[in-house]
């Protein structure tokens, strides 16, 4: 297959949503755009777009163009970046989906990598779900959990994320703090709802906090931390967040249970851009400064 302009094209058309879009950002004509489209469905044999009121939408098979696409276009713009030579700064977009509770662990990295390269705009989905990296949703992945199987992804430790319950001095004033367990039941807390299976601090929630004890629940974690730093009730904070913010106290020692391993992810296809690779460096450096201190 030797389409190459008419699958820029239809990528453009994918990513905008509309013919027009496309058209303006590629300085060509409309009824190019459209001919480009026919062309590139008359080679697959197949429909890649189905056309309705609002724009173009993808079909399965347009979804597998799209992906090879968006890692064309990556690739053809990193080597264009790279032949050019001597220049000092990244242009474009890099993607990251993360966990909300990790936003704050990344905003020095993002700060630094800003600063080095000002031309190249962040864009971050603060999302449980999980990219597909492979369809270009996302050049790099902040995970969780269990290390990501997936063979064409590119994984490395992001190092254990930890939590305590906390308190804010407000709420020690006027209420104390439980000197052990059998004095939680006098004490109000912040507690994301009984959906949320999957923090790791949600066992010992389901086990110490009745309904009658919550004071605020949100699924939202800045929400639940902001209503912690009020004084609404305690609440399970990330540490780097409670230090962060200041004011609060944990309430419990450590417990290993309430850390999770997190993951970098990348796809193999992307790992090497220069884009990519400067924003792991960024990250991996501060995230060793956060470490050491």
């Amino acid at each position: 297959m030797d389409k190459w302009a008419e699958l820029r094209t239809a990528y453009q058309v994918a990513k905008l949503g509309t013919v027009s879009a496309a058209a303006e950002l590629l300085g060509i004509h409309r009824a190019t755009v459209n001919r480009h489209i026919d062309v590139l469905e008359a080679e697959l044999g197949a429909r890649i777009f189905l056309r309705h009121a609002r724009g173009y939408a993808l079909t399965e098979l347009g979804e597998d163009v799209l992906r090879v696409a968006q890692k064309t276009d990556e690739l053809i713009g990193d080597l264009a970046g790279r032949i050019r030579g001597g220049r000092t700064e990244i242009e474009g977009e890099i993607k990251l989906t993360i966990l909300a509770p990790f936003a704050g662990l990344l905003m020095q990295a993002i700060a630094e990598f800003r600063t080095r390269n000002p031309l190249c705009v962040v864009t971050i989905d603060a999302s449980e779900d999980l990219a597909r990296l492979e369809y270009g949703e996302a050049h790099i992945a902040v995970r969780a959990g269990q290390k990501p199987e997936h063979p064409d992804y590119v994984v490395s430790s992001f190092g254990r994320v930890g939590f305590n319950l906390y308190a804010h001095e407000s709420y020690i004033q006027r209420n104390g703090l439980p000197e052990d367990s059998s004095e939680l039941c006098r004490h109000r807390f912040v507690v994301p709802p009984p959906q949320d299976s999957r923090l790791p601090f949600r066992p010992w929630i389901d086990e110490h906090v009745t309904p009658d004890m919550v004071a605020l629940t949100s699924r939202d974690i800045w929400v639940g931390a902001e209503a912690v730093s009020a004084g609404i009730g305690i609440g399970f904070i990330g540490d780097h967040e409670a230090q962060r913010r200041g004011g609060l106290t944990a309430v419990l020692p450590p417990d290993e249970d309430w850390s999770v391993p997190g993951w970098l992810v990348t796809h193999v296809d992307l790992h090497r851009t220069e884009k990519v690779q400067a924003m792991l460096n960024c990250i991996k450096s501060t995230r060793q400064s956060q470490a050491a201190g």
